[in-house]
């Protein structure tokens, strides 16, 4: 989540006061509750090689307000691509997987401050963030859009909407925001907390657009339909990747997580997750180097 500065979801560094849902998933099948797991990569039974703040577990943060990447479905229960692949990894760690959900503000403080082992909500990999963190390869790929109002029928070009007196909303701290400010510099960013919220804003004609990734628009569109379209640029307004962000310095869970995602990659399970959990038939080609 260009969340994506996946984007995403810069996808900042002040945590928000949005109450914290914890959720324990099984590793082994993903069933909701507390279990013990088998044992792999030294870090159960006492042996902790990845540096995890309590062996045997890898507790992950996450912002599961990104359906169908990642979210909580009608049981509660924290559900999609980034789920789905965690889980996997967790069985191949032999830990078990703890999902802490809460604001997306609050997760790098939360990763610097050692509430997480990782977060897993699609950040991009820029320089600031690095400085802070660090992450792995790439897991899942961006497109990010223009979102207008539906009867909205000025030209689709970038300098109709880079003007003076427009207004274009984003995710606060995502990718959005930082490509919305360069992309739109002459007209005024807002920001918001919610995703659906800087939608809304150019629904109901308070914002001109809004920067996003598709498949949250898509997302938005189906539930709700006839607000919002994507405007008809010659081209995304950015393609990016998404990675997982761990400690600073966290370099034994680092290379584990390389290795688990070329090998999903390779094998072709990480592109069989993202076209049955984001409902295409053609994974995007992914970056070399496995």
């Amino acid at each position: 989540m260009t969340r994506s500065v996946k984007s995403r979801p810069a996808r900042k560094l002040v945590i928000a006061c949005a109450a914290v849902v914890s959720a324990v998933i099984l590793a082994a099948c993903g069933r909701g509750g507390t279990s013990s797991s088998g044992t792999s990569s030294g870090a159960a039974g006492g042996n902790n090689d990845l540096g995890l703040m309590q062996a045997g577990t890898l507790t992950v943060g996450m912002n599961l307000q990104f359906k169908p990447e990642m979210y909580l479905d009608a049981a509660g229960k924290p559900a999609g691509y980034d789920v789905d692949l965690l889980t996997k990894l967790a069985t191949e760690l032999g830990v078990k997987l703890s999902i802490q959900n809460l604001d997306f503000n609050g997760l790098i403080p939360g990763l610097q401050s050692k509430k997480f082992d990782m977060v897993s909500v699609g950040l991009t990999a820029t320089d600031a963030r690095k400085q802070v963190i660090d992450f792995s390869r790439a897991y899942v790929p961006y497109t990010s859009v223009l979102a207008v109002a539906q009867n909205d029928n000025s030209p689709a070009t970038i300098a109709n909407y880079n003007a003076a007196g427009k207004t274009i909303t984003a995710l606060q701290g995502s990718t959005g925001e930082a490509l919305a400010k360069s992309t739109f510099p002459s007209a005024s960013v807002k920001s918001f907390s919610e995703q659906n919220s800087a939608l809304l804003e150019v629904a109901t004609g308070r914002a001109s657009g809004s920067v996003l990734e598709d498949y949250i628009l898509a997302q938005y569109q189906k539930a709700n339909q006839n607000q919002v379209k994507k405007a008809a640029l010659p081209k995304p307004l950015d393609l990016s990747y998404g990675s997982w962000a761990v400690q600073k310095g966290s370099s034994a869970l680092q290379k584990r997580l390389d290795t688990f995602l070329c090998k999903a990659q390779t094998d072709g399970s990480l592109g069989q997750l993202y076209n049955k959990d984001f409902g295409v038939t053609e994974f995007p080609a992914m970056p070399a180097g496995c």
